[in-house]
């Protein structure tokens, strides 16, 4: 059963309690700090090559990025209306982490994977960068079942290619000349800023909705925008995964625009950008599902669901045709646990635990998984989401159940939630009043009961 929250408008009101704090830049060093002890610890304790190498680097960035904070708020405690602590500045310390967190260690690491290092790039880099020597070759990304059980063992999961056909295109740079700028990495940050600049401009040009905005509601919403692109960008479960591995970060960052177009009344181009995201992952689907509800609330469902639904089949077909086998191989077989290998993606969320210490333990994990689409589906038919920000939420709760109760995921996936939630109060537009704003939000906030 779904009821709404009753605590949802206290809850709010206390997270922008926070979030205001010494004009932001409360959370912001916060933000910094424990970004920067996380970095430091993946350096010294991290089993993985490349996380303790991003470790090195960002360790060192987040660090700076703490002492700016820190020489802001000082200077904020003598002069509140100096332009070096208003939101200019935070957006600036923001791209400067971003740079020193993110873009630095993925250009030095992909520098010393092009110059002979083997352990300088997760295996999903290898994957996406296959897959696109093989739509090169082939004219698909996929190898069937016979090729991969032809592979050595200890190379059969490697064969596995276990992403939409859209995905391969990052992989086309390196297909065409090894270098260093051909890495994956590099076109999944190029495509995750596109992307992000992309939903930031969207946003920023969103008119008000009833009558002119203030200069107070724009800079709240500008505010949340910034905590927005913090989230997607320097968190470091956002950082370490696209410097290290990346291909999630532009599927989210598409996600992202579509619910920034939905926000700007936008129905094609955000139908549009969930379609490329869902032609790259799976991930995008249920985003795309809710987008689509969403448009049938303001008779755009339609239009929704040509760019949603069109681009992933379109990406499909031509695999479809060459052959089928494979991608049903590797789009469906593998990720259900069909595969000749099995998946190593296993963080300790409920889900697995239930699956590998119960009886029938599979089977209970998808009967809850079940049972939560069961009851999204219910919310979404008995209340549609009418608003950019209620669609947010839905998706980012909605994700965060499936990522916990999925029986094989990885820790990684929760950038999607986390980033998709504090995504949510940047939908709002400039001249919505107050109790619009808290209908928008307790529309999309729900709890299980």
């Amino acid at each position: 059963m779904i009821v709404d929250d009753p605590t949802a408008h206290r809850s709010r009101w206390h997270w922008r309690t926070l979030d205001n704090a010494a004009g932001g830049l409360a959370l912001d060093l916060g933000l910094y700090a424990v970004s920067a002890t996380f970095a430091a610890i993946t350096a010294v304790t991290s089993t993985l090559p490349p996380h303790r190498a991003w470790g090195a680097v960002a360790a060192v960035g987040y660090l700076l990025a703490t002492l700016t904070v820190i020489a802001q708020l000082l200077l904020r405690r003598r002069s509140p209306t100096s332009r070096l602590t208003g939101l200019p500045a935070r957006w600036a310390v923001t791209g400067l982490a971003w740079a020193t967190t993110t873009l630095l260690p993925l250009a030095w690491q992909s520098i010393d994977r092009a110059g002979g290092r083997t352990d300088r790039a997760q295996e999903e880099v290898l994957v996406v960068e296959q897959a696109g020597s093989r739509l090169l070759e082939h004219g698909t990304p996929y190898l069937g079942p016979d090729a991969i059980a032809a592979l050595p063992p200890g190379e059969q999961l490697m064969g596995y290619t276990p992403y939409q056909p859209g995905m391969a295109m990052f992989g086309l740079p390196r297909a065409l000349l090894d270098t260093w700028w051909t890495d994956s990495r590099v076109w999944f940050a190029v495509g995750t800023a596109l992307a992000l600049a992309l939903a930031v401009a969207a946003l920023r040009r969103t008119p008000a909705t009833a009558g002119q905005a203030t200069t107070a509601a724009t800079h709240r919403r500008d505010a949340a925008l910034l905590r927005g692109v913090q989230a997607a960008t320097v968190l470091p479960i956002c950082a370490l995964t696209l410097a290290t591995g990346g291909d999630d970060l532009p599927v989210l960052a598409l996600c992202l625009l579509a619910l920034a177009f939905a926000a700007a009344d936008r129905p094609g181009r955000a139908g549009l950008a969930v379609g490329l995201a869902g032609a790259l992952k799976l991930f995008a689907w249920p985003v795309a599902l809710v987008l689509i509800v969403w448009g049938l609330t303001r008779r755009a469902g339609t239009r929704v669901a040509v760019g949603a639904i069109g681009l992933p089949i379109a990406a499909l077909l031509p695999a479809l045709l060459v052959d089928r086998d494979a991608l049903t191989e590797n789009v469906l077989r593998f990720p259900l646990g069909h595969g000749l290998v099995t998946s190593p993606a296993q963080s300790p969320f409920p889900g697995y635990l239930i699956a590998s210490a119960l009886p029938a333990g599979r089977l209970i994990a998808a009967g809850l998984l079940v049972a939560v689409g069961v009851a999204i589906a219910v919310r979404l038919a008995r209340r549609p989401p009418r608003t950019a920000v209620a669609t947010a939420l839905i998706c980012g709760y909605g994700l965060l159940a499936a990522i916990a109760l999925m029986p094989s995921t990885r820790f990684g996936y929760l950038l999607y939630p986390l980033a998709l939630l504090t995504w949510a109060p940047a939908l709002h537009r400039p001249g919505d009043t107050p109790t619009a704003a808290a209908a928008d939000e307790g529309s999309g906030r729900t709890t299980s009961a």
